[in-house]
């Protein structure tokens, strides 16, 4: 059974990345915490404006922005089903839902899910 990805773009305003890390943090642990079996973040230094398309222009990066990259993990599409589910409904994370206090414009943020065709690592 190959596992399944949970891809998801942000632009984050760069004032803002200390809160936005320390959403994501608790974000991940939320996931882990419900099952999933990995959570990684990370924020854009090299990406460039396409003819056609580009990380920038998917979530209409405006200069004072850098865009966030965040995947999770899990062992198939039913347990991410069921894992965010229970993060949406998780009680530590009520107050971060809250539109008015979310570190970035959500209306630009988008993700999607992947199911895993190759997975290679170091060693393997």
């Amino acid at each position: 059974m190959s596992t399944y990805i949970d891809a998801i773009l942000i632009p984050v305003p760069k004032a803002n990345l200390d809160t936005y890390k320390r959403m994501s943090e608790q974000w991940g642990k939320a996931h882990l915490r419900h099952g999933a079996l990995y959570y990684s973040d990370s924020i854009s230094n090299d990406v460039q404006p396409g003819k056609v398309t580009s990380f920038p222009q998917a979530v209409q990066l405006k200069d004072d922005e850098a865009i966030a990259l965040a995947w999770v993990v899990y062992k198939s599409k039913e347990d991410r089903d069921r894992i965010s589910k229970a993060v949406m409904e998780d009680p530590q994370l009520k107050e971060s839902m809250d539109p008015s206090k979310m570190p970035f414009d959500g209306k630009r943020m988008f993700w999607g899910g992947f199911e895993t065709i190759i997975g290679l690592s170091a060693g393997h």
